[in-house]
């Protein structure tokens, strides 16, 4: 007699359902509810598992719950870092990567500097300017994009950029920090690998730091896996546990956050502080030119109360800061940018704050 046929699968669930039912442990009696966090890096031998810089139980969990947000093949690293070096490591010697004009510091600095030491060669375009992108392209291996960008909140016509990387024959990564899965999915749209750093709003408490690559070819993720495996980037089951609880209110979380920041920088529109707003109308980042320059963008960033003065991005708190602060920036950015992650505070609250500080800087 022939086997049944299985079930077929049932409709794919909505985001806001996703983040609170994947990487849960087995729906059966005596269960956990929770993944547990699992404290061991060796396991008894003969298992699935034996050592967990290859492969671990909380480890696991969280790479389910990621793979299902993004519709790909997750692989999570002891940070963004370690995620965008494994991606790195996989170009070929000299091959070239296309890259954003401004994009995540740590990852500019780091291409330039495998193109100084002729690991890479390297090409430099403006993420929204879509034939500059397209043309850049040929005979590339790598199209590495960010969208929106940071911190100059540049949108990508990822459809298109992806489509025309794909026709000279590259591979295309597209960093999905800002976006959340929950506002974006790259695989959906062709890319062939997302970047996550799990550190900002998918963790969401300002408490870990992880990272992600999510493939939608499994060789592709296996070849991920190994670079985790070889290069020494393997999470820790603690922060795995924390990022996946953090997963857990995601989708209000982003509600909540995006909300803040529709009404906020459509507030400074026209306010006498600010130049330019920065906000490509969706998402929970956003940045703003301020009036005077860096010593008043730094004096908006020593005045503000509610807002926190710090660097990174989307926890359940606002932070802002100037980003030229930091010598590795972009010269592209300007000197008076401050970078704006919005939280899930009162709205009123937030905007009080920081309209006192871009007005107190007006002298």
């Amino acid at each position: 007699m022939p086997d049944a046929e299985a079930p077929a699968p049932g409709p794919r669930l909505r985001q806001e359902t996703v983040v609170v039912t994947a990487g849960r442990p087995p729906a059966e009696p005596g269960q956990p509810l929770n993944q547990p966090i699992v404290a061991a890096s060796s396991f008894h031998a003969g298992g699935t598992i034996e050592y967990a810089r290859e492969a671990a139980p909380t480890t696991a969990a969280l790479e389910d719950a990621i793979g299902a947000l993004e519709h790909g093949h997750a692989v999570v690293f002891s940070s963004g870092m370690g995620a965008a070096n494994a991606m790195m490591d996989l170009v070929p010697m000299g091959a070239a990567v296309v890259a954003p004009s401004a994009a995540y510091t740590g990852v500019a600095v780091r291409l330039r500097e495998l193109s100084a030491l002729g690991r890479i060669t390297l090409r430099i375009v403006d993420a929204d300017d879509t034939s500059a992108v397209v043309d850049a392209c040929a005979g590339a291996h790598l199209l590495w994009l960010e969208s929106p960008t940071n911190p100059l909140m540049q949108v990508a016509d990822l459809p298109s950029c992806i489509a025309g990387a794909h026709a000279s024959g590259a591979l295309v990564l597209v960093d999905n920090t800002f976006a959340t899965p929950l506002l974006q999915q790259p695989l959906d749209l062709g890319a062939d690998v997302v970047l996550h750093s799990l550190t900002k709003a998918l963790s969401g408490h300002s408490d870990v730091l992880l990272g992600a690559l999510v493939a939608r070819d499994p060789g592709l993720a296996e070849a991920i896996r190994i670079r985790r495996v070889l290069l020494g980037a393997a999470p820790g089951a603690f922060d795995c546990f924390l990022a996946l609880r953090g997963i857990r209110t995601l989708a209000v979380r982003v509600e909540r956050a995006q909300h803040n920041a529709r009404e906020i920088t459509g507030r400074l529109s026209g306010h006498p502080a600010v130049e330019r707003v920065r906000y490509p109308g969706f998402g929970t980042m956003a940045a703003i030119d301020v009036a005077g320059g860096a010593a008043a963008a730094d004096a908006v960033s020593a005045a503000v109360r509610v807002w926190i003065h710090a660097t990174s991005l989307g926890g359940v708190e606002s932070l802002l800061e100037r980003r030229r602060r930091w010598p590795l920036e972009s010269s592209t950015v300007p000197e008076g940018l401050v970078r704006l992650s919005f939280g899930i505070e009162s709205l009123e609250d937030l905007w009080e704050d920081l309209d006192a500080a871009l007005r107190s800087s007006l002298g």
